[in-house]
């Protein structure tokens, strides 16, 4: 098989023990777990000392992380002072990674390359960017930032959410942003989980890896995807209005962002248990998103069966943007938030990488491109001085 200019789909680059896909039968692993049992009985703190460290917490253990994460969840007050001088319009995305690279400033021991150097790193990144995401949306909207809970009974989840909005979340908001944070922890090899691990085949420090992964997340076929998603469903507006709506997207050659993945072959199984939260959420709030995502499911896997004879199936993204829409959070931190979820994920795959936890040894990354340019002939183009060269013409066309 030729595996040029298909974005690496399928092509295996590495090994890994933190996450297994089986996108033909909808399964996804994390060590070893079923995200299934995970999001039914799991902690999004559970969830992340799984990721980071191989194996389930004992109580002690999960005490101990979480006593980590409540101590370094405060950000320091120059980066707040740096939030407050950017452009209110600012990216939120752009915004997240540059505090990112920023927090290495931070870093008194950053020439520490040690894997218990990396394990503090990636704990002081978990802990402070749902810091820096709940910080920006405040600054930006003139209020003023928010102290975390320093209590280790209040959830992670429920921690952001109160920076975020300056009072506690509903028992029943957290749960749902912690079963959210734990669907979207870890996905394997990813684009932004390649983008980090491939920044840290170059030994660069766990903040330019976690700042590159970023960077990739930010893009709408990747983490942008469900702000696209909820984008569709407010042009949409009307349940009524779904059929028609996504039948002319489909007629004109167009995509319904939310249905199909690169790697599922059946439904994503983290779309089943948010279709379920957001049918739960939408009841509750008595709106009409859940209905609307999902006459958009209907139709697109109808006309793509009738039209095209393929089965079709949600994403995570379907239902994640009126999960968070009908939670009252703005639709630009979608993306923010899953970087507050898939830190877990990203630093789990960063020590994996520098470690080589699952491979021989380290090795840096270094794939070969085919060239298709311009040629001359083995001699190679003739170089014109800049007088000598005519509108339209090289140095392969010119008559000597």
């Amino acid at each position: 098989m030729d595996a040029r200019n298909i974005g690496l789909r399928n092509i295996e680059v590495a090994d890994t023990k933190i996450c297994s896909i089986d996108g033909e039968n909808g399964k996804l692993i994390y060590r070893g777990f079923d995200i299934l049992d995970l999001a039914y009985h799991s902690t999004f703190e559970e969830t992340a000392y799984l990721l980071l460290f191989g194996e389930l917490p004992t109580e002690p253990q999960l005490k101990d992380f979480k006593r980590r994460l409540e101590e370094a969840r405060g950000l320091p007050e120059p980066m707040i002072r740096n939030l407050k001088n950017r452009p209110k319009r600012s990216q939120s995305m752009d915004v997240l990674q540059s505090c990112i690279a920023e927090l290495a400033d931070y870093d008194l021991n950053i020439e520490d390359t040690s894997k218990d150097a990396h394990v503090r790193r990636a704990i002081i990144l978990m802990a402070k960017i749902p810091a820096i995401v709940a910080a920006w949306s405040r600054i930006r909207n003139g209020q003023h930032v928010v102290d975390p809970v320093e209590e280790r009974e209040v959830s992670h989840a429920a921690n952001f959410l109160h920076m975020l909005r300056g009072i506690d979340p509903s028992v029943e908001e957290a749960r749902v942003m912690d079963i959210c944070l734990i669907l979207h922890a870890e996905h394997s090899f990813n684009a932004s989980t390649f983008a980090a691990r491939e920044i840290a085949s170059t030994r660069a420090h766990m903040y330019a890896c976690i700042s590159g992964a970023t960077g990739a997340l930010s893009g709408e076929l990747h983490g942008g995807a469900n702000v696209q998603v909820m984008k569709m469903l407010l042009e949409i507006a009307e349940p009524s209005k779904a059929e028609k709506w996504v039948t002319r997207r489909l007629q004109s050659g167009g995509r319904v962002m939310g249905m199909g993945h690169a790697v599922y072959r059946t439904t994503d199984p983290r779309a089943d248990i948010l279709a379920g939260l957001s049918e739960k959420i939408s009841g509750e709030k008595n709106n009409k998103w859940y209905k609307i995502t999902k006459d958009v499911e209907r139709t697109t896997k109808k006309w793509m069966l009738d039209t095209k004879r393929q089965a079709i199936y949600p994403n995570v993204d379907l239902y994640s943007a009126s999960v968070y829409y009908s939670m009252g959070i703005p639709m630009d931190l979608n993306t923010p938030i899953f970087a507050i979820s898939r830190i877990a994920g990203w630093a789990a795959h960063v020590i994996e990488e520098k470690f080589a936890e699952a491979a021989p040894k380290p090795a840096l990354y270094r794939p070969k491109a085919v060239y298709v340019g311009r040629y001359c002939g083995p001699m190679g183009c003739e170089y014109l001085p800049l007088s000598n060269r005519a509108a339209g013409l090289t140095g392969s066309t010119l008559d000597k």
